[in-house]
């Protein structure tokens, strides 16, 4: 068995992104058959290559606009590179848009049921771990109530208690460090932790380098969709707040 368990082979990724303003799906479609549409490239990701080892920790880190999250939906198999190829040896739990897969007309409870079918567990299994999730996320008084009325934070909080339940073999978090105050970050980091100590690998983007410096062993610096440096991540972190001051 390798090493690696994500490696990273010559990835670009390409968007083309429209330049003029289509009120309706319609009209944009009528445009689009006419050629009547003008796009522009935009390369989120250029040439990027680094492999992740086992049980690594690996923070991605950039101002913004530099390809972290086009990175992550790649690794978690959201987007599809444009060029270049890449291979993932194991199961993946990403938390990229918690809560993504909810019906807002729908409470809770529900929505526990419906988000854990989507991430491939069954009725009973979700059963077996409600009262786990209902206590992590801190949201027991509200068990009943649509979640339509939850602020971004409670809806964010359930989102990530429910998909932190499996034993994964990569997780992927996607700024989720920030979901609540600082008492439920705090079981953010911990439970992220203890993921960690069963072997799992983290790759993690964060715009806090103190939360990269404290969880990550490796990190990754991308610049504009490029890959600046690879490595320790005391030394790239440092290295990359030199360059913003």
């Amino acid at each position: 068995m390798s090493d690696n368990i994500v490696e990273i082979n010559d990835v670009s990724m390409l968007f083309n992104l429209s330049r003029e303003k289509v009120d309706n799906i319609k009209e944009y479609f009528v445009r689009f058959v006419k050629g009547k549409l003008t796009f522009e490239e935009f390369w989120a990701l250029r040439n990027i290559s680094f492999n992740i080892k086992r049980g690594e920790s690996m923070g991605i880190v950039g101002l913004n606009g530099s390809g972290k999250s086009t990175l992550l939906k790649i690794i978690a198999g959201v987007l599809k590179p444009t060029t270049g190829n890449l291979s993932v040896y194991g199961s993946v739990a990403p938390l990229i848009e918690l809560g993504a897969g909810f019906d807002f007309e729908l409470t809770a409870k529900e929505n526990i049921f419906l988000n854990g079918a989507i991430l491939g567990y069954s009725r009973a299994e979700m059963k077996e771990k409600f009262d786990e999730i209902m206590d992590f996320a801190e949201l027991w008084d509200f068990i009943d109530v649509p979640i339509k009325n939850f602020s971004s934070g409670m809806i964010a909080r359930l989102g990530f208690s429910i998909a932190t339940i499996s034993k994964p073999d990569i997780l992927i978090a996607d700024e989720i460090l920030g979901v609540g105050d600082h008492k439920f970050q705090a079981k953010c980091e911990k439970r992220m932790e203890e993921i960690m100590s069963n072997g799992a690998t983290v790759i993690l983007v964060s715009h806090s380098i103190n939360s990269v410096k404290a969880i990550c062993t490796q990190a990754a610096w991308l610049r504009k969709g490029q890959l600046i440096n690879v490595g320790p991540a005391e030394a790239v972190c440092n290295e990359y707040m030199t360059s913003v001051e």
